[in-house]
């Protein structure tokens, strides 16, 4: 599914940031004031974070400002936020996946709007890049729910030859506020440098991305890249400024945001 039209001067790009990611009386991001600014949102879907009032509530937003709803699963991991592997089957990734993604339908359609897309989270979201065996669960398991949605997934990674093997539409991803290891991964959290912060600098980068398909590493490597969706976490400090940043420098460039897959 590609985004980016044969024209240079009239590219498009869908803005994904994660939402709904509080919890009870906790909250993380700032998703009133994000939300308005981009294209699709991932709802945490109660493993990582968020629960039943949260989701409500940031779906009733999303329909609100015109923005895509999509299910943002992970492993059962709410005391580390979902950013720590679990060793889990297999079968068992399919049935945490066809949960998350089942509650998440279940508000769209009370909202009166349609599921669009389902992006994974976290470790899941990791594991699933590199693993065969996870992403085909995941993917199985989304065509299980709806074969229309849309799976997100990492930019050249294992999960794209899940979707396509799974004859799933997707899209393929890529970060504003994340390094890159050489091979194209995402570098660990746990390592310096993995999470970027300078404003002008990923605007610049996201722009590069989506013009040039390409990314530096974080040794200084050129990687190619397929840019059809760009995401933002919204608890990487400084979100807000950086969509903000990012925005207004596609925008200067003529570069347009479109959600995926409408």
């Amino acid at each position: 599914m590609k985004m980016l039209t044969g024209d240079s001067a009239m590219l498009s790009i869908d803005l994904n940031c994660d939402m709904g990611e509080g919890f009870g009386v906790y909250d993380c991001g700032i998703d009133e004031q994000v939300m308005p600014l981009i294209t699709s949102a991932n709802v945490a879907c109660g493993f990582h974070a968020s629960n039943p009032a949260r989701m409500w509530q940031t779906v009733r937003l999303a329909v609100q400002c015109g923005v895509a709803v999509g299910a943002h699963p992970s492993y059962p991991d709410l005391v580390g936020f979902g950013r720590r592997e679990i060793n889990v089957s297999a079968e068992e990734v399919s049935a945490d996946v066809t949960y998350q993604v089942g509650a998440l339908w279940a508000f769209c359609r009370r909202a009166g709007v349609r599921l669009h897309h389902v992006k994974a989270h976290g470790a899941l979201y990791n594991k699933a890049a590199e693993n065969p065996s996870v992403a085909t669960a995941i993917a199985q398991a989304i065509k299980a729910v709806d074969p229309e949605l849309i799976m997100v997934c990492l930019s050249g990674s294992a999960m794209v030859a899940a979707a396509q093997a799974a004859g799933l539409p997707f899209v393929q991803e890529v970060f504003a506020d994340r390094a890159y290891t050489r091979s194209g991964g995402l570098v660990p959290r746990t390592q310096a440098g993995a999470v970027l912060q300078d404003v002008d600098f990923i605007a610049q980068r996201v722009l590069n991305m989506v013009r040039n398909r390409t990314v530096l590493a974080i040794d200084g490597t050129g990687i190619p890249i397929q840019a059809e969706t760009i995401c933002v976490h919204g608890d990487t400090a400084g979100a807000l400024a950086m969509i903000k940043a990012i925005k207004h420098k596609l925008d200067k460039d003529g570069v347009t945001l479109k959600t995926f897959g409408r």
